[in-house]
């Protein structure tokens, strides 16, 4: 029994660590539908980018990592101002399905970029620090896996405050509940919105750079999987609710970790989208989210 609770505690942190990810991943999907109503499907494809920015700081700019990291989000969030303003600011008033088609097109364009620039060979990402492992009341971790925890907090905790307690966050709030009154009462719209794909894409950029340290490898196609669990962690959560996104990402990391020790790897990637069915088939406004009816 012993074995089994230290066992259970071991899969907790690791499951800690990786919903984590998932859930500075989800939170750029909830940023932006909240605003837009528009499942950016090249948010994957932006956490991808974070990840080879920051590993090009790190090894051929010699940077240190505080900075290389401040630095890939900032880079990284100009790339996603620059996706809003090409493939989707042209269509705002197009269909869904039109940004839609234009969200997949974009996303298999930056990934073929990507391909172009750095090739298709994975690229190994060394910690630009001594990672230290040790044992807590018998459950082992390690320096690098405690910096994750530590980065994914202060990540969301600094969004909620910039949510709650700036201007900026007042103005993404009113554009996500009216635009068009949002406009009339002096917001800037588009910079509102441009800001908003800025803050989602820099914590992608945050998740890729911890994520490429940790397995240590960075790959083009390193975005798809991640992208799409993040966006299971959005919808789990509550799309559209932030604090939701943060609970689904936590709570779809410890359900992946704990379904993967109780069965086996293979089924990593299948406990994901059956948390997605399910939360579809049964509570499709999510874990947080609340339930809306539409106006006839």
């Amino acid at each position: 029994m012993e074995r089994g609770a230290h066992l259970f505690g071991q899969q907790l942190i690791n499951g800690l660590v990786t919903g984590s990810t998932y859930a500075l991943i989800a939170l750029g999907y909830t940023m932006v539908y909240g605003v837009l109503q528009l499942i950016n499907f090249a948010h994957g494809e932006i956490y991808m980018v974070g990840a080879f920015t920051g590993l090009l700081l790190v090894t051929q700019a010699n940077l240190p990592f505080p900075l290389a990291l401040l630095l890939a989000m900032a880079i990284t969030a100009l790339l996603g101002v620059t996706i809003e303003f090409i493939a989707y600011r042209p269509l705002r008033r197009s269909s869904r399905l039109s940004v839609l088609i234009s969200a997949i097109g974009m996303s298999i364009f930056v990934q073929n970029v990507a391909l172009w620039v750095w090739g298709p060979q994975t690229r190994r990402f060394l910690p630009p620090f001594p990672v230290h492992t040790f044992t807590v009341a018998g459950l082992r971790t390690n320096t690098l896996e405690l910096l994750t925890l530590f980065v994914a907090l202060v990540m969301m905790l600094g969004l909620h405050l910039l949510v709650t307690r700036t201007k900026l966050g007042k103005a993404m709030r009113a554009v996500a509940q009216d635009r068009e009154t949002a406009a009339l009462m002096g917001i800037n719209v588009n910079r509102t919105i441009a800001f908003t794909f800025a803050i989602g894409s820099s914590l992608a950029a945050a998740a890729g750079v911890m994520v490429g340290m940790l397995f240590n490898a960075v790959v083009p196609n390193m975005g798809v999987m991640p992208g799409l669990k993040g966006f299971v962690a959005a919808v789990l959560g509550g799309i559209g609710s932030i604090p939701g996104a943060m609970v689904g990402g936590l709570v779809l990391g410890m359900a992946e970790v704990l379904g993967v020790a109780l069965l086996s790897s293979q089924w990593r990637d299948a406990i994901a989208f059956a948390i997605l069915i399910l939360v579809l088939l049964y509570r499709p406004s999510g874990l947080l989210g609340r339930r809306t009816q539409e106006k006839v």
